[in-house]
């Protein structure tokens, strides 16, 4: 069982940063693809960045040039490095891990990110 715990979310104003992490239990994440996605209140949720173990990295077109995803395979950490945040940037945000599947398996809590002024 993998379980994943974000942290870094929080309230900020348009065009500042925030940074989230998110660690995982279990070492063997590192050879895993690992995501960040995103649920705001009356919209579907929204695959934001994928990181897969070789490091190649994917963006949704929303927040592309803003965010940067990045592992630490050595820190079972994953990490979303959000810059010039705007007010429909405001969800929760969750990190997810590939399992047996194939599909995203293991889910953390979520973290709340806010922007408004």
């Amino acid at each position: 069982q993998v379980e994943l715990v974000e942290s870094g979310g929080g309230l900020v104003q348009p065009g500042e940063s925030l940074r989230l992490s998110c660690t995982a239990s279990v070492s063997t994440i590192r050879f895993n693809p690992m995501g960040w996605f995103r649920l705001a209140p009356g919209k579907q949720r929204e695959l934001v960045a994928t990181a897969t173990t070789g490091g190649r990295t994917t963006y949704a077109d929303s927040v592309k040039g803003r965010f940067t995803i990045s592992r630490d395979n050595a820190k079972n950490t994953v990490s979303l490095q959000m810059n010039s945040l705007k007010p429909e940037d405001t969800a929760t945000y969750y990190c997810a891990t590939v399992g047996s599947s194939g599909d995203y398996d293991y889910w953390g809590q979520g973290t709340q990110v806010t922007v408004s002024s």
